[in-house]
């Protein structure tokens, strides 16, 4: 991997100091036919944003993985469809493969679900102006139109013919099904077989700017389980009673607070009880308790949050977290804590750095503005992370929009064709590339 993110560096760095006084006539017929297409590509977006497609919902998700396969059969692709266990209560993954000459490989990322599950009082597509409203417009059907609209112009023009590609739509990025290992293992494949892994998330701008992320962090948890002794408040903070679970619980979170920050790291109690009698359901993220003001609390839970950039920093964090736990716990009290992580962190790469560079030098080349490398700490994870070990790999290619995973969810029309002419040019450069 080192050898490969090297030689990766190398390259990127005679591209982008050489820089492109124009586009060539191949680029500029893959801009004209994203332009000419620019309506139906809407009506494409509507088309898969009116099926309600929330993770649980697996009818729906592949109903919307249907559409895309047909877009990409029309293209030339070899698609077909991977079926999670029934145990999972998952829809699966829609995957398409092109193989062209001796390249370089791109692997194309995207997901067909959304967090607006069945009955959901969200309109799934409302036109507001120049915006949509609708579930999943922006996250990320918007990114998955881009996607297919890149790779449509690059056909029709011809700038497809050699190129090795592979997509993955995942149905479960948003509530990926466990066991994780299996939910995620043919993305890992793909991953190790790409010599650059694009991810068409939602685009954010930063103080006025376009940005693309190169570093995204871990999404995992933690539980905090605390115990006290239950006995009649009156003896609270003595020798015989203690100080009960909810005041040694509210020790360590504190002492989480002042001892473990660091920049990029964040930890958060999203839910914490305590009582005489606690309990809690995986299924539903419900907790309910039992206590008396009189009575010394005999439990507590919280359910924590944790992310991180680098699996140092994380391992640095979860120690310190230890500690505070397992030491100076109040009297009559103890504690335990247990971690878990969903999605490895992607740290900053210098290979990671230049393929920005070189999304940026296209984007400017169009005429839309440089691109910027987002702050890591502004936006959560993403199924790239899960490649990101075995390549070289950027996010954040999708649609503009507001309100991601809100009841106010949008997206700016507009954004469909800068981000597809984008992207366009971004794979026809990277798959001229001669293969490793």
């Amino acid at each position: 991997m080192f050898k490969r993110a090297a030689a990766a560096a190398t390259v990127f760095f005679v591209l982008t100091t050489t820089a492109h006084a124009q586009l060539s006539d191949a680029e500029q017929r893959v801009v004209a036919a994203i332009k000419g297409r620019t309506p139906a590509a809407l009506e494409l977006l509507e088309q898969s944003v009116r099926i309600n497609s929330g993770t649980l919902n697996p009818e729906g998700v592949r109903a919307v993985g249907d559409i895309y396969q047909a877009e990409l059969d029309a293209l030339g692709f070899k698609t077909r469809w991977i079926d999670m266990p029934p145990a999972m209560k998952r829809a699966g993954h829609l995957v398409a493969t092109r193989a062209g000459g001796p390249g370089k490989r791109v692997l194309l990322l995207g997901h067909l679900d959304t967090v607006f599950e069945k009955g959901s009082a969200v309109p799934l597509w409302e036109r507001r102006g120049d915006r949509v409203r609708g579930q999943g417009v922006s996250d990320m059907k918007g990114g998955n139109v881009i996607m297919i609209e890149a790779l449509r112009a690059l056909k029709n023009t011809g700038a497809l013919e050699h190129a090795n590609v592979e997509i993955m739509f995942t149905g479960d990025e948003e509530r990926t099904g466990s066991p994780l290992q299996t939910a995620r293992a043919d993305m890992v494949a793909m991953g190790k077989r790409a010599d650059y892994a694009l991810s068409f998330e939602g685009s954010n701008k930063h103080e006025g700017v376009d940005t693309a992320s190169i570093a995204r962090r871990s999404s995992g948890g933690w539980v905090l389980r605390v115990k006290g002794k239950a006995a009649h408040s009156m003896g609270v903070f003595s020798t015989h009673s203690g100080y009960g679970a909810i005041y040694e619980t509210a020790r360590i979170l504190n002492a989480f607070r002042e001892q473990v920050i660091e920049p990029s790291l964040t930890f958060n109690p999203g839910l914490v009880f305590g009582g005489t009698n606690i309990s809690y359901s995986e299924d539903t993220a419900t907790a309910s308790a039992f206590g008396k003001s009189n009575v010394i609390a005999r439990d507590a839970q919280v359910q924590g949050d944790l992310r991180y950039l680098s699996p140092e920093q994380g391992e640095r964090a979860r120690q310190k977290m230890q500690v505070i736990v397992s030491s100076g716990n109040l009297p009559g009290t103890s504690a335990t804590i247990s971690f878990s992580e969903s999605y490895p962190p992607m740290p900053p790469t210098e290979a990671g750095r230049n393929l920005a560079a070189l999304y940026s030098e296209a984007s400017q080349d169009a005429g839309l503005g440089r691109i910027d490398i987002l702050d890591p700490s502004l936006r959560g994870a993403g199924d790239v992370q899960f490649v990101a070990p075995y390549t070289v790999g950027i996010d954040g290619l999708g649609a503009q929009g507001k309100g991601a995973h809100t009841d106010d969810e949008d997206l700016e029309i507009s954004s469909i064709e800068r981000g597809a002419i984008r992207a366009a040019l971004l794979i026809y450069r990277l798959t001229q590339l001669p293969s490793r």
